[in-house]
C-alpha cells in the first residue's frame, strides 16, 4: 500500500514539477493520463491564463491534476487559490515561501496540499501546517533552489524521520534507478520537472530539449549566489551572460529582472538560448531521449520494480 498514490487518486507514484510559466495543457493532462500527478504551474501568469489552462487541461483528462503556487514568485497567490476553488481541483502544490496561512482555506475545501521544502525544520512546520504531503527538493533540483545546498539522497532520510506524512523526492531523478532509490530512502514516490521537458508533449522549443540530452556532467549552473537567489539552469549563453553579470556585481534588482519566470518563457518556448535562460537539473546529464510521458512512465516503473528486486540479492 502507498499512501500517497492512495491520496492522490494516481496510479503511479510521480508528480509533475510546477514549472512556472512554461506549463500547459498536454503535458499535464499526459501525466495525469500516464497514472501520475499532472501539475499546472502558475508561475507569475495572470489568472485568466491560469483559468484557461485548467478548462483546457480538464478537457484532455478526467484523471486529478494539480496547481502549483510559488507563493514568493506568483502576484496572484490568492486569485489562483480562488480558481482551485472554483474549478474543484483536488490538489495544490505550495513552493518558495510560508505555506501555513494559506493551507486552512485549501483543507476546508477538501484539497489535498503538498509543500515543497528545503529541510527537515521546513518539513516539520509544513506538516503541523497541516500538509498531507512532503516534496523534499534537493540541491540538484531545476530552477529557483534552496541556500540550504543540501542534496537529495541526504535530504530524504532526514525528513523521513521528522514527518509521519508521506514524502516525494525531488532534484536529481529521471529514471526507474532514482525511483528505487527514493523508495529505499523512505520517500513513497518522486516529482520530476527535468525530465518532463525532454518529452514529446511538452510545450518548449526544440532547443531546450536538445540543451538538455546533449549536456554532460557540467550542463548544469548555479547562478544567483552573489544576490542570496540559488537558482539552477542550463549552461547556455544566457547563463554565462547572468553569471559575468554577477561577476560584476549586478544588484539584486536586476538581478531579479534577468530571471523572471517570463525571461524563462521567452528562452524556452522561442529557443533564443541567448535572450533567456532555461531551467535544468543535475540529472540532465543522463537524459539521453525524448520519448512520450505515456513510455517514459513505463520505463520507470519497469526499471524500478528490476532494480528493487536486483537489490535483494545483493544482501
Amino acid at each position: 500500500m502507498n499512501k500517497l498514490v492512495d491520496l492522490l487518486g494516481i496510479r503511479v507514484p510521480i508528480i509533475q514539477g510546477g514549472m512556472g510559466n512554461i506549463s500547459n495543457a498536454p503535458l499535464t493532462a499526459a501525466v495525469s493520463n500516464a497514472g501520475g500527478l499532472g501539475t499546472i504551474g502558475a508561475g507569475t501568469m495572470l489568472p485568466d491564463e491560469v483559468e484557461e489552462i485548467i478548462k483546457e487541461t480538464k478537457k484532455l483528462t478526467n484523471k486529478p491534476f494539480a496547481i502549483n503556487i510559488a507563493l514568493s514568485v506568483s502576484p496572484y497567490v490568492k486569485e489562483v487559490l480562488s480558481l482551485v476553488v472554483k474549478y474543484k481541483i483536488s490538489t495544490v502544490s505550495l513552493s518558495a515561501g510560508n505555506p501555513s496561512p494559506y493551507i486552512p482555506k485549501l483543507k476546508e475545501h477538501g484539497v489535498n496540499v503538498i509543500c515543497v521544502v528545503a529541510s527537515p525544520k521546513q518539513a516539520v512546520k509544513a506538516e503541523k501546517a497541516g500538509a498531507d504531503i512532503i516534496v523534499a527538493e534537493g540541491y540538484e533540483a531545476a530552477g529557483i533552489n534552496s541556500n540550504l545546498e543540501t542534496t537529495t539522497f541526504a535530504l530524504i532520510p532526514q525528513i523521513a524521520e521528522s514527518v509521519t506524512v508521506p514524502i516525494a523526492a525531488a532534484g536529481g531523478i529521471a529514471d526507474g534507478k532514482g525511483l528505487a532509490a527514493a523508495l529505499a530512502l523512505g520517500a513513497s514516490g518522486v516529482q520530476m520537472g527535468t525530465r518532463l521537458i525532454a518529452t514529446k508533449e511538452a510545450p518548449v522549443h526544440e532547443a531546450y530539449k536538445n540543451t538538455i540530452v546533449t549536456a554532460d556532467d557540467k550542463g548544469t549552473v548555479i547562478v544567483g549566489r552573489t544576490v542570496g537567489r540559488v537558482r539552477r539552469v542550463l549552461r547556455t549563453p544566457y547563463a554565462e551572460y547572468l553569471l559575468q553579470k554577477e561577476a560584476e556585481g549586478i544588484s539584486l534588482e536586476e538581478f531579479n529582472s534577468l530571471t523572471t519566470e517570463n525571461q524563462h518563457k521567452f528562452g524556452a518556448l522561442e529557443g533564443k538560448l541567448q535572450e533567456g535562460f532555461l531551467n535544468g537539473g543535475q540529472i540532465s546529464s543522463l537524459i539521453t531521449t525524448i520519448p512520450s510521458v505515456k513510455e517514459l512512465f513505463e520505463n520507470i516503473i519497469h526499471e524500478a520494480k528490476s532494480e528493487l528486486q536486483r537489490a535483494t540479492h545483493l544482501i
